[in-house]
């Protein structure tokens, strides 16, 4: 098996088919699109290919024939027809208010009249670019295409600026509502980004998208298969090990395929090492502060329920927690159902590397970095290897006995009743390990079960005044929260842990082993 380039970084369809560059073909869809419609939107997350899909979309529409020979769209299109493309991208630099939007609308306008050989006769940005493109249809002939990249990037770079974020909402509103207008002039518009703005902040002037972001048929529209695994990627896989691949980076789903995110995929088949390669791309500093803003309960993060409404309700005075972390792909779809004539969602984590990574920065940003450091990481670890409870009843005492008490009273995040158990769940999760938080039985809901080296551990949390009253242990005990795991025939693990709030640390710690 040859050994191809990996098109790490490289969004530019040209140069990964004439520079010999492994590519998965997503020509297929991209016929699709043209065919059954006209104007569409598609929210992805970061670094999962959107860029070069339109990239892929820009030179069918240019009719560049010799690039498509051997993919799925080469015998299917009419190459002797060029459109004019105009193509709009806002992933450079960082817009900080209107104006700098109208500059930058502006520069764009430009190059594509420049590239185009035509000149809007107007000058408001509306008028030049319904001018660009009424131009441009008479000009050569063919309606115009319209491609949008990274449609929301100025609005997502001031969001914690809200007053210059609605500017800059106000000002694309204005540009792309021009779509519509020049229905007439257009052949086809595609608009993509992170996050899926509502219709009414952003698109009200542009209401006949097609949203394809949860649609089964296009879920793999970006992102490689299992199957793009084993036909194109077949060379890199050797001495990689199958499960652990699946386990680390596959899970991304939008109701249809699930698929795997590009960049961490050919970052792993270069360094040949199991790393967060897309998380450490962009530390997601913002939604770390929205999710501690919001007391948000850790163990229950991966297991969000949400109405399709919800999921799409996304503004800059209303970004639920769910949508937020759907849309920026911290969460993904675990299944839909439909109750009553409304659709339901149920969110997770799509693999280790978000489930890891994530809480390991929420760790980090709930506690003092000290507490956090990778040590004590490691040092959790063994001490779980070894059973040795005593060992973990002091690692856990001491670690919240660190905390200096001037970090407790300038972060009002540990005034939170969850913060305790959230803090203790984060501590596991950030070593990847396999938890399932509130575990429903018929006796209720247990706070937490672990599965770790052919053992089950249970825990039960509780918050006291200032003395450890023993209710955690007995309760996991009363209720019988064991029962359901003893046809496995593992070790069966009971943990009781009580944290007092007046004296910040955990105070009970007891363990009755099956």
């Amino acid at each position: 098996m040859t050994r191809r380039i990996l098109p790490i970084g490289i969004q530019t369809f040209r140069e990964i088919r004439e520079t010999d560059c492994y590519y998965v073909d997503k020509t297929g869809f991209a016929l699709q699109l043209i065919e059954q419609g006209k104007y569409y939107f598609l929210s992805r997350p970061r670094r999962f290919g959107k860029s070069l899909f339109l990239d892929t979309l820009a030179e069918v529409f240019s009719g560049t024939e010799a690039l498509f020979r051997g993919l799925q769209a080469h015998g299917r299109w009419d190459w002797g027809r060029r459109y004019p493309v105009v193509r709009l991208s806002f992933a450079d630099g960082v817009l900080r208010s209107r104006f700098e939007l109208d500059e930058k609308i502006g520069e764009l306008l430009t190059d594509n009249e420049a590239r185009l050989g035509v000149k809007s006769p107007h000058r408001s940005i509306s008028g030049r670019f319904h001018g660009l493109i009424s131009a441009a249809h008479a000009q050569h002939g063919e309606r115009v295409v319209v491609l949008v990249d990274e449609y929301d990037k100025p609005i997502l770079d001031n969001l914690t600026d809200p007053a210059a974020a609605r500017e800059i909402r106000d000002g694309l509103r204005n540009l792309y509502s021009v779509i519509k207008g020049a229905d007439a002039d257009m052949r086809f518009a595609f608009l993509t980004g992170v996050s899926k703005f509502s219709k009414v902040s952003l698109f009200s002037g542009l209401n006949n998208l097609n949203d394809i972001t949860v649609d089964t048929k296009y879920s793999a529209i970006c992102g490689y298969t299992e199957t793009d695994l084993d036909q194109v990627f077949a060379p890199e896989l050797a001495d990689l090990d199958r499960d652990e691949i699946r386990a680390w980076y596959n899970g991304y789903n939008w109701t249809g395929e699930a698929v795997y995110n590009p960049f961490d995929l050919l970052l792993l088949f270069q360094k040949r090492q199991f790393r967060p390669w897309w998380f450490e791309t962009a530390t997601p500093t913002f939604l770390i502060k929205v999710l501690t803003e919001r007391e948000v309960w850790l163990p229950a993060l991966g297991q969000l329920e949400t109405d399709a409404a919800l999921l799409s309700a996304f503004d800059v005075d209303r970004m639920t927690t769910e949508a937020l972390l759907f849309q920026t792909g911290y969460l993904t779809i675990d299944r839909e159902e439909v109750v009553s004539g409304s659709w339901f969602y149920r969110l997770r984590y799509p693999n280790r590397e978000v489930y890891q990574s994530l809480n390991t920065a929420l760790l980090e940003a709930w506690t003092p970095a000290a507490a956090a450091d990778g040590r004590r990481r490691k040092s959790l670890y063994r001490l779980l290897e070894a059973n040795d409870f005593a060992g973990l009843a002091q690692h856990f005492t001491a670690f919240f006995v660190g905390i200096p008490g001037d970090w407790y009273r300038n972060n009002p995040i540990a005034r939170y009743e969850g913060y305790y158990a959230s803090v203790f769940y984060a501590c596991f999760a950030s070593l990847g390990l396999d938890l399932t938080p509130e575990e429903s039985s018929n006796a209720g809901r247990l706070d937490l079960a672990l599965r770790f080296n052919d053992q089950v551990y249970l825990f039960e949390f509780k918050v006291v005044e200032l003395a450890a009253a023993g209710r955690a242990l007995q309760q996991l005990k009363d209720r019988g929260y064991a029962d359901p795991y003893r046809a496995s025939g593992q070790p069966i693990h009971l943990i009781g842990v009580e944290f007092s709030r007046k004296r910040r640390t955990v105070v009970g710690f007891e363990v009755e082993s099956l």
